[in-house]
């Protein structure tokens, strides 16, 4: 069941964006490394495919929703991961492994199919 139409994906994308780039800082591990720019990155890289995004809060839309929702999916994938496979969830995890599997959910909750106001603009999938 996708209960989670286009316009909110957006507001979650950009919100998720800014909330992994300010992560390290919020959890206190901004001082390790490799282990806060895995969430750095991934943070300005949702941002950034968001605003390359073809939906209502894309701005370049040269990126289909479906793609971008599999790039959701991949993300949190290793996202949620990444403690295990960079061998530091001695460290930090609960952050990258609960954002990682939300991020993940959303995208399978998320329907790809334009807002029926949006159905016939041509900037639309």
């Amino acid at each position: 069941m996708k209960i989670i139409n286009r316009k909110v994906h957006g507001f979650i994308d950009y919100t998720t964006g800014i909330f992994l780039i300010a992560s390290p800082w919020l959890f206190n591990f901004s001082d390790s490394g490799y282990i806060s720019a895995i969430p750095i990155i991934l943070g300005a890289g949702t941002i950034t495919y968001s605003l390359c995004t073809n939906y209502e809060l894309g701005v370049f839309k040269a990126v289909s929703m479906k793609t971008h929702l599999v790039t959701d999916f991949a993300a949190g994938a290793f996202l949620a991961v990444s403690p295990w496979i960079f061998d530091f969830s001695d460290m930090v995890y609960l952050p990258h492994l609960i954002v990682g599997l939300s991020e993940m959910m959303v995208a399978m909750l998320t329907d790809a199919s334009p807002m029926q106001q949006f159905q016939n603009d041509p900037y639309t999938d």
